[in-house]
């Protein structure tokens, strides 16, 4: 027999473009009237009532981000009576922008919202069956968010240089006869034709679907379509009809719509994107019985509840009725490299709590799709939250090496093991298309072990969420020959079935490393330190509040507390810390950030006046978890005096600055050639090298502006060694000081070099007046050490990276992350590397021609991208840095601290003891509270920091009643043997990184 396959596989793609159209084939236009509002978004109430002006399809309208009112009036035609009839509302959308362009939300006359507008969800329905002469009216909230084109720089990106031109056109406004047998036969042709093109070509089963697809196109007059399709229909059922084999993977489909709480959007309009999206999802699944929907960042709840009310309680209704189904149990999808310890905790603490008191429901699952990779220290902290899986896909985008595992034991930095799944269909945002289910069978990586895979199904980032044809698909995919079998299922229910059919899954040890978006650990600095600063002023805020509470008649601020800690969990989000936002986005995070700032500062403020007394005297505070020259940590006293510095000038020009602990060299480069440590007597930096040195690279990635940095980066290289000015603070002083003025292209940076008398530090401030393009900005530290691995700052506690590239996952990590940290060590020697702000760096080791060994590290302080900010870090800025040599791991910890918990100056007239004292200083406070629930309680939550099994004794400086281990919601943990009663307070017994929550009754 002849083979005419290809025939007529290309023959189904051009009828199909005749077939859809007959999906509507009766229509009449509906009239339509708009009011465009001056501004921000009005009141709902407020556009409801606003007049309007007639327009028609075809009229420009909408300024960027404007927001428009609009109102469709028809009348169903009496000929209509009996069928089903829908509304196309078209605001000039394009289909390849889901998300990504103007939006709506549509209401009946009364206020109540009915389902949201995108280029793939313009439809609403008005009556099946309809009545003739029925009226039809609805209002839409139209938003004329612009469409930001990607890699390229635009004004589009904030409301001050968008402009005012109209963004769309009015398309078609109708009412429609909906043929919902065209419908359904368009859904048949495009599974089997996907799934056909999915096949190999010889099976005998492609051959049947071809076959059928001809008989069925052979059945319909492309002139009058309406009238074959249920002809063309019958002649799939027996292809459609043939069950998938008892082997064929099964994919557990949950609806989804991944919206990003801000990116190429603001915040408020992500306000306005979750009620459009979750109006949709609540009308889709009244309309089918089967449908399952999830959706994360309990943050975009409360906008919801917030914001949104009339929306809210239809997500209420669902969620009880459990088919709309919270999950992963964050505040938001935040990124989890940058944020510290405890804020990385409150993620999971303000997420749980939300769904508990809302809804009553336990999140086991994390849900991060599309975080940029995950730091080592999370499976420990998912666990302490009660929770036991984790769900990501976006390590499928990793660029050198592909992951090799689907589902797996991931194991953090202290032995906590987390089942995880990445979902083989490369996507959180999957369309149900032939292509993506074909290819989640085929990449599935446990095949042989595991036979079970998840699919969040819906259109996301922007966010639309699932559509009708989506869950068609998904039906006629549930068990059919030639295809994964398709499931709708909850999050849990796929968790705990993928979990009780892998009895051994392969194990992950440490982060799991995006080799891709490197370049997001230093974009837009001032975002990443308002972060920074938030997170220590909220541990500040929280120890003196508590400490006041306990010692004096001072009130816990305890509501203000829960809402700041939220904003700044909020600005976490993945899209935001990391920088790769529009220009709105960060300009509005920085003024937050300052309006937080201000009211912890206020907080802080009352507390140590309680604490204190009058606001002047000799006793300072130290916020810090170490004890500092005489002040315990978390309490006040007086300062015990350092024995001084001294600062001289070389022969050779520069300046020599000394202390009983270390010597420094600056050269008249304004250079540090000369870090020495007197008590080890042996030099830091190595032979002819220069530390301090700040370098400039071009930095134009292939795409991905903000998020990339790659490798060819370091191809070119400008060391910045020219000066402007060189001085110092001559004789004997307290601490002894060098500034260094430079200029480079339109930027100025100036440089205060400090040795003080109680460290061994050398203490290194950089303010950048940054008017760059498309560069990279680096402070080197060369040093002389021999060290195959170095350890980074991580979530409670730290990792240990090579120095070296052995392998191709070891090249990909040319630019990592480290929190307050980095430590180098031989056995019996280390050096640190400290700051108060910065995230990214790097590290590069070299043998020199004497046999020593050069490991050179380098922080990431500013950098250039034109998208989507085109003025990225355009500012001045200020970042501190010390260079401690002699550190241990311990003293790496405690000059991290330091540098940002400062010690409170001027002091105040009375002594404060802390509420708690701990013996060890590798036994770590994190936080000191008051519980959540409003009881008074005291909690205290520690680690062990250094990374080996530690003993120390906490001494609580107060009365209480009893104690118990908690989870970071602070509720009783089985006992397990980490405390013990001793007569002076409670002994502590920690492995490695371990972390522990104890709760205090007054």
């Amino acid at each position: 027999m002849h083979d005419d396959r290809r025939l007529i596989e290309g023959r189904l793609g051009r009828v199909l473009d005749r077939i859809k159209p007959a999906v509507y084939p009766e229509s009449t236009p509906m009239r339509v009237s708009i009011w465009e509002a001056p501004g921000e978004p009005v009141p709902v109430a407020e556009g409801l009532a606003a007049p309007r002006t007639p327009t028609s399809p075809g009229t420009p309208w909408g300024a960027p981000w404007g927001t428009s009112w609009l109102t469709v009036e028809g009348t169903v035609p009496p000929e209509w009576a009996g069928r089903t009839v829908e509304a196309i509302i078209d605001l000039g959308f394009d289909a390849n922008q889901t998300g990504f362009q103007c939006e709506g939300l549509v209401y009946r006359p009364d206020g109540t919202p009915v389902k949201g507008l995108h280029p793939r969800n313009q439809w609403v329905r008005i009556a099946a069956p309809a009545r003739g002469g029925e009226q039809v009216l609805f209002h839409v909230e139209a938003a004329s968010n612009p469409i930001i084109p990607f890699f390229g720089p635009t004004g589009l990106g904030d409301l001050a240089t968008a402009g005012a031109d109209p963004q769309y056109r009015l398309g078609r406004m109708d009412l429609v006869v909906f043929d919902d047998d065209v419908w359904q036969l368009v859904q048949d042709l495009e599974v089997l034709g996907e799934l056909m093109h999915e096949m190999p070509e010889d099976p005998a089963r492609r051959y049947d679907i071809v076959r059928a697809i001809e008989r069925a196109i052979d059945a319909i007059d492309l002139q009058d379509v309406n009238a074959g399709a249920g002809a063309a229909r019958a002649c799939l059922t027996g292809v459609l009809a043939r069950p998938a084999v008892p082997s064929a993977h099964l994919i557990s489909a949950v609806g989804h719509a991944h919206i990003d709480t801000a990116w190429l959007w603001p915040l408020r309009e992500t306000v306005r994107k979750v009620a459009r999206t979750t109006a949709n999802m609540a009308a889709l699944l009244d309309a089918e019985p089967d449908f399952i929907y999830t959706m994360s960042q309990a943050a975009q709840y409360d906008f919801l509840k917030q914001h949104r009310p009339e929306v809210y309680a239809r997500v209420k209704q669902a969620v009880a009725e459990g088919r709309f189904v919270p999950a992963g149990g964050m505040w938001v999808e935040s990124d989890t490299n940058m944020p510290g310890s405890e804020a990385m905790a409150r993620q999971f603490v303000h997420g749980k709590r939300f769904f508990l008191e809302e809804f009553g429901i336990e999140n086991e699952e994390a849900w991060l799709p599309d975080t940029f990779g995950f730091a080592a220290g999370l499976p420990q902290i998912i666990k302490a939250a009660g929770s036991k899986w984790l769900l990501t896909q976006k390590i499928s985008w990793s660029q050198t090496n592909t992951f090799p595992h689907h589902t797996f034991l991931w194991e953090g930095i202290d032995g906590t093991r987390i089942f995880t799944h990445f979902p083989p269909v490369d996507t959180y945002n999957c369309s149900m298309q032939g292509r993506e289910i074909a290819h989640a069978a085929k990449n599935f990586k446990e095949k042989g072990r595991a036979n079970r895979s998840l699919a969040p199904t819906g259109w996301g980032d922007g966010g639309g969420g699932t559509t009708r044809e989506m869950i068609a698909r998904a039906a006629r995919l549930r068990d059919l020959e030639g295809s994964p079998k398709v499931t709708w299922e909850r999050p849990a229910d796929f968790f705990a079935a993928a979990e009780a059919e892998y009895a051994n899954p392969a194990v992950w040890v440490g982060e799991l490393y995006l080799e891709l978006h490197r370049a997001t650990l230093t974009s837009q600095a001032k975002t990443k330190q308002g972060n920074r600063r938030s997170e220590h002023l909220l541990r500040e805020a929280e120890l003196w509040a508590a400490t006041a509470t306990v010692r004096t008649d001072f009130e816990y601020p305890a509501a203000d507390l829960d809402r700041l800690w939220k904003t700044v969990l909020l600005h976490q989000f993945h899209d935001i810390l990391p920088g790769s936002s529009i220009t709105w986005v960060h300009r509005e995070a920085e003024a937050t950030y300052a309006r937080v700032a201000a009211e912890l500062a206020a907080i802080i403020e009352r507390a140590q006046w309680a604490l204190g007394g009058e606001r002047s005297g000799s006793h300072v505070f130290n916020p810090a978890p170490h004890a500092w020259r005489g002040v315990p940590a978390g309490g006040a006293g007086p300062v015990v005096p350092g024995r001084g510095t001294t600062v001289t000038e070389r022969p050779d020009g520069g300046f020599a600055l000394a202390n009983d602990r270390t010597r420094v060299e600056v050269d008249a480069r304004g250079l540090v050639v000369s870090l020495y440590d007197l008590g080890q007597r042996r030099e830091t930096l190595p032979p002819g090298a220069a530390a301090n040195l700040l370098q400039l690279h071009q930095d134009y990635p292939n795409s991905w502006d903000a998020w990339d940095v790659d490798q060819f980066y370091r191809n070119t290289v400008t060391d910045l060694t020219e000066v402007d000015f060189l001085v110092a603070e001559s004789g004997a002083t307290t601490d002894a000081v060098v500034r260094v003025g430079r200029s480079f292209g339109s930027s100025t940076v100036e440089q205060v070099l400090t040795l003080r008398p109680d460290t061994g530090a050398l203490e290194i401030a950089t303010t950048v007046d940054w008017h760059e393009t498309e560069k990279f900005l680096k402070l080197a530290f060369p040093l002389d050490i021999h060290a195959d691995r170095y350890a980074s700052e991580t979530q409670f506690g730290h990792l240990y990276r090579p120095t070296h590239t052995n392998t191709s996952w070891e090249y990909a990590k040319f630019e990592a992350c480290n929190h307050r940290f980095i430590h180098l060590a031989e056995p019996g020697w280390g050096v640190a590397l400290v700051n108060d702000s910065t995230y990214g760096h790097d590290l590069t080791r070299a043998v020199r021609p004497d046999g020593g060994t050069t490991i050179t590290v380098r922080a990431s302080l500013l950098r250039a991208p034109r998208f989507p900010d085109p003025q990225t870090d355009h500012g001045a800025h200020h970042f501190r840095h010390a260079l401690l040599p002699g550190a241990s791991i311990t003293d790496a910890v405690r000059s991290g601290y330091r540098i940002n918990l400062p010690p409170v100056t001027p002091g105040v007239a009375e002594p404060v003891a802390p509420l708690f004292t701990v013996d060890n200083d590798d036994v770590v406070t994190s936080a000191v509270k008051l519980a959540e629930d409003g009881s008074g309680d005291v909690v205290v939550r520690l680690y062990e920091a250094g990374g080996g099994r530690a003993t120390a004794l906490l001494t609580p400086d107060f009365e209480y009643t009893g104690y118990r281990r908690c989870d970071l919601l602070e509720r009783p943990l089985p006992e397990e043997n980490v405390t013990e009663s001793a007569d002076e307070g409670i002994r502590l017994r920690l492995r490695p990184f371990q972390l522990v929550t104890l709760r205090f009754t007054r």
